[in-house]
């Protein structure tokens, strides 16, 4: 969740470290918001440099996109771990709690470890904040700071190579400020306009920002448009561009119990029968580039990755939050999908791999998103639409979304209160054993959803 303290989840420790992590959370978000990030690198660049540049103290594998960021992180990192490495992980957004923001070695980071990091840099951002402010500039940021913690955790721990997923944009966001090796690219749609840009082509020119000198690319299959911008930028520095469908594919995919089954062909060899336990073709997606960066992080490009690396990298994979199950009896998946790209994932991945009856969707979007784009995307598999409203300060009024779900034609109710909404569509749900319950439209929506159904318990009803 993004803007309010949610201390439910547990991440190791004793009260006292939750107790001090949690005030470090909310000493981070006194700081301007995720939803006005600055469009500058050198504040970030200021405090790194303060305090030893932590952000050069391992390689980096950069992830830039529109959808599929998260997801594709997190299977970089759990491939990487299955080779050997200890690997550190930053993506954004949270859905329960910001230590998961932080990964290192392929959990959370603990409280202690992350208030310890917050005393290090604490110093630094103040003296940061205070050139900033003489110069009449904001001080760092959320995300800016947030980002200077994740490096000198890395740095910390140590690890053996970073992984970051770009928060916005690419050019100008805080991660920016760490030289990938690897720059990674999943699908460039519109997101984001009034900050990103109008067409596909300006934001993937923002987004590709993140290739460096001496970085090589691995991008998604991409507009004409989008892969232009990457080419070009690409081209600056003489970098090598390996593309899906040319230099690495998915050459099929089957549903499997839990998942399902991809063939794939990766830069350096050819793979079969590799187990994810993610649903979705675009999760099959995410597998392949992931592959593929592995592949080139590790060998160049050259190298066939180790057969049990990727079974077990690929097999344990997870991506909380996308299509992820938390509730039983009746069924109730969550999905972070917030744009009609994700909305369009989401809906094909309940046809194909899912075989209920009816699903009644519950939504709440927030206000700087295309809502209507989202909501027509989902209309085709919903029975019936719940709308509400996330915790958010930014989320739209029910009421009012509830203007544009009226719109679609398809049943619809309006329930304020997320635990109220949730109770209806479940004990909707519970009226057949073939329906179920799809929350969607924001990520704090679903980081809502998360904490209410483990503090109910609902795999055990």
């Amino acid at each position: 969740m993004t803007d309010e303290l949610n201390p439910t989840a547990a991440s190791g420790g004793d009260d006292d470290d939750r107790a001090a992590a949690d005030a470090l959370y909310r000493e981070l978000l006194d700081r301007i918001g995720e939803s006005n990030p600055q469009p500058r690198l050198e504040p970030t660049r200021r405090a790194l440099e303060l305090l030893g540049d932590p952000q050069n103290s391992a390689p980096v594998i950069t992830i830039a996109g529109t959808n599929g960021k998260t997801s594709t992180s997190r299977m970089i990192e759990s491939l990487l771990r299955a080779s050997g490495l200890k690997p550190g992980l930053l993506t954004s957004p949270h859905l329960v709690r910001v230590n998961e923001r932080i990964m290192i070695d392929g959990e959370p980071i603990d409280d202690a470890a992350l208030v310890r990091g917050g005393d290090d840099i604490r110093p630094y951002l103040l003296m940061t904040d205070a050139e900033l402010t003489a110069n009449g500039e904001p001080p760092l940021t959320f995300f800016e700071a947030l980002t200077v913690l994740a490096f000198a955790c890395f740095a910390d721990a140590p690890v053996d190579v970073i992984v970051l997923e770009v928060g916005m944009g690419g050019e100008w966001d805080s991660t920016n400020v760490a030289d990938a090796q690897v720059a990674v690219f999943c699908p460039i749609d519109l997101d984001h306009q009034a900050r990103l840009g109008n067409t596909i082509g300006e934001i993937a020119r923002t987004k590709s920002g993140i290739i460096k000198p001496g970085a090589s690319v691995v991008t998604a299959m991409q507009t004409i448009e989008a892969l232009d911008e990457i080419r070009a930028r690409a081209g600056q520095f003489e970098a090598e561009v390996a593309i899906e469908m040319q230099d690495f594919a998915l050459e099929s995919t089957t549903v499997a119990v839990g998942g399902q089954l991809l063939d794939i062909r990766g830069r350096a060899g050819r793979y079969e029968g590799v187990f994810l336990p993610l649903y979705g073709d675009h999760q099959a997606q995410n597998a392949i580039v992931a592959v593929a960066a592995v592949e080139t992080f590790l060998g160049a490009g050259t190298r066939p990755l180790d057969g049990d690396v990727l079974a077990e990298g690929l097999g344990q994979a997870t991506s909380p939050g996308r299509l992820q199950l938390v509730g039983i009896e009746p069924t109730v998946l969550v999905d972070a999908a917030h744009n009609p790209h994700g909305a369009r994932a989401l809906a094909s991945a309940l046809q194909e791999y899912f075989d209920f009856d009816e699903l009644a969707l519950v939504v709440g979007i927030l206000a700087d998103k295309d809502a209507h784009g989202i909501l027509a995307e989902l209309a085709p598999v919903a029975a019936r639409f719940v709308v509400t409203r996330s915790s958010s300060e930014r989320a739209i009024a029910a009421d009012e979304l509830d203007e544009t779900v009226a719109e679609l034609g398809v049943p619809h109710t309006v329930v304020d209160d997320v635990e109220d909404a949730l109770r209806e569509a479940r004990g909707w749900a519970a009226e057949s054993p073939r329906r179920a319950v799809v929350v969607a439209g924001s990520i704090t929506l679903v980081g809502d959803v998360i904490a209410l159904a483990d503090a109910e318990d609902w795999k055990q009803q």
